[in-house]
């Protein structure tokens, strides 16, 4: 009921906004034109969201729209597409405008229909279970789903009235406490319980960082090559995503550096990047902790796939070694247990725990009471310690079984990286071959192979496939191996 009361009071705040320009239509368009028309266009429900452009003069329209295509010559912004309702248009390559492109930009704003490269902005994806080396996914059928159900049926004959009534939005305590005990001995963590807030998972942790931590237009390091969906919070925010090299050891701080000194953050994998699987170093870490404190930045953690690791010792969290409050730290437990319980969480310095608050409540005022209330039963009790100790060797084989497999079938055509820990390695091709072409023809195949170079934001350096043996039995391993070399063998398209 009070979600739809937010959302009824929107509707009455954009329309009373909006009152002078009834007779238009109010536009939503992408986040990287938003801010050029943001000092014209006042008239806002919220950024993003202006007036028409057709409420401008046609004189008044000219100094925006050049801004938009000095910024595409630029390379500031993607080459933009117009919408087939309002037809194609392409920028001339010299810096003058012509009342033609100011008119298809008008259209092309009004019309709503913006789009940014397709890259960029991916559609929603749909996961299949049965796909074959997909990225992020668990073996379901090792989930102790029984010990799962005996806690639901359990909580549901005690629960109490109180637990139908909205809850904490930083979460419910007992599960809070449960994870900074296990933080604490597990990853290193400096936290207490009132530092933790409850979350559907690591992407609205990222969503929810970048909503307070950065405004619209602020520069953000990400990896280079890195996670599409902390690419997609940050366009989706209006920030401009900085694309930092990644190497054996890590993100490159020095040459983040020289990229964007003042970016307001940085989003970082350091225990098991990905799609390269690297762990950041001792080295790497201090001085992106140094820099951060120096650049009055902030460091957002995301702690993926740390609790499996098969060669060498477990490393332990950035967050650890801050002793300047200046990192956020994400965790989830959707990819060790299953995807569709949506719980995960961020420890937040203490002096942001309001801010963050104050935000969450916005978006959705609380996380559900039952999922967590029996997510804290089943860490305090240690099933969870049992399962992650239980799926490590289960893993360590898939992972040995791949390796091998794919040193015999391919070892001349692929270098393998980042397979000393999680549940995805990453492979680079020795030739030239499009790796997306090959991608999209394996997944006709119901092979899920994540094609290397459509995670760069920049140019792609390296072509290769990220392949995940979470959900890979090591008896369907080889054949699947196969399976790729043929299609790369087979593969004719070249970049």
């Amino acid at each position: 009921m009070r979600a739809g009361f937010f959302l009824s009071l929107s509707i009455v705040i954009l329309t009373l906004i909006a009152a002078p320009a009834m007779a238009q239509t109010q536009v939503t368009f992408t986040k990287d034109v938003a801010p050029i028309f943001q000092e014209r266009c006042q008239i806002c429900h919220r950024p993003g969201t202006f007036a028409p452009m057709s409420l401008l003069t046609y004189e008044d329209a000219r100094p925006w729209a050049k801004s938009i295509k000095e910024k595409v010559l630029m390379r500031e912004m993607p080459p933009w597409h117009i919408d087939k309702n309002v037809g194609v248009q392409r920028f001339s390559n010299d810096i003058s405008l012509s009342d033609e492109e100011i008119a298809v930009i008008v259209k092309w704003v009004d019309a709503g229909a913006a789009k940014g490269n397709p890259a960029d902005m991916p559609p929603a994806r749909k996961f299949e279970e049965k796909e074959t080396f997909q990225v992020g996914q668990p073996d379901l059928h090792k989930f102790p789903i029984e010990i799962w159900l005996k806690l639901v049926a359990r909580y549901s004959r005690r629960m109490r009235v109180k637990a139908l009534q909205y809850g904490d939005a930083m979460g419910l305590p007992h599960l809070r406490e449960a994870i900074a005990a296990y933080v604490r001995t597990s990853r290193g963590v400096r936290c207490e319980t009132e530092q933790i807030m409850i979350v559907s998972g690591a992407q609205q942790a990222l969503d929810l960082a970048t909503r307070v931590l950065l405004d619209a237009g602020a520069a953000a390091w990400v990896e280079e090559p890195g996670y599409w969906l902390v690419h997609r919070a940050l366009q989706s925010a209006g920030c401009r995503a900085v694309p930092v090299p990644v190497d054996s050891d890590g993100l490159m701080v020095a040459a983040g550096i020289k990229l964007h000194r003042k970016a307001r953050a940085a989003f970082v994998a350091p225990s098991h990047q990905y799609p390269l699987g690297v762990t950041m170093s001792a080295t790497r870490r201090l001085e992106l902790l140094d820099w951060a404190q120096r650049a009055g930045a902030w460091i957002i953690e995301d702690d993926y796939d740390s609790e499996y690791r098969f060669d060498g010792m477990p490393i332990a969290s950035l967050q650890g070694l801050d002793r300047n409050a200046r990192v956020i730290y994400i965790g989830t437990f959707s990819k060790i247990m299953f995807p569709s319980l949506r719980v995960g969480y961020i420890i937040i310095p203490p002096d942001l725990v309001e801010r963050f608050a104050a935000t969450r409540e916005v978006l959705d005022l609380c996380p559900p009471h039952i999922t967590q209330a029996v997510m804290a039963d089943f860490i305090r009790e240690g099933h969870f310690a049992r399962h992650i100790r239980r799926m490590r060797p289960i893993y360590a084989e898939r992972r040995c079984v791949l390796v091998g497999e794919l040193e015999r079938e391919l070892g001349d055509q692929l270098e393998i990286v980042g397979d000393e820990a999680g549940m995805h390695l990453a492979t680079f091709l020795a030739s030239k071959l499009n790796d997306r072409e090959i991608a999209a023809k394996a997944a006709q195949q119901s092979l899920c192979l994540s094609a290397l170079s459509s995670l760069y934001l920049g140019s792609a350096s390296r072509r290769g496939f990220v392949l995940g043996f979470g959900n890979t039995k090591a008896k369907d391993i080889p054949q699947a191996v196969r399976h790729l070399r043929r299609l790369v063998e087979t593969n004719s398209y070249f970049f």
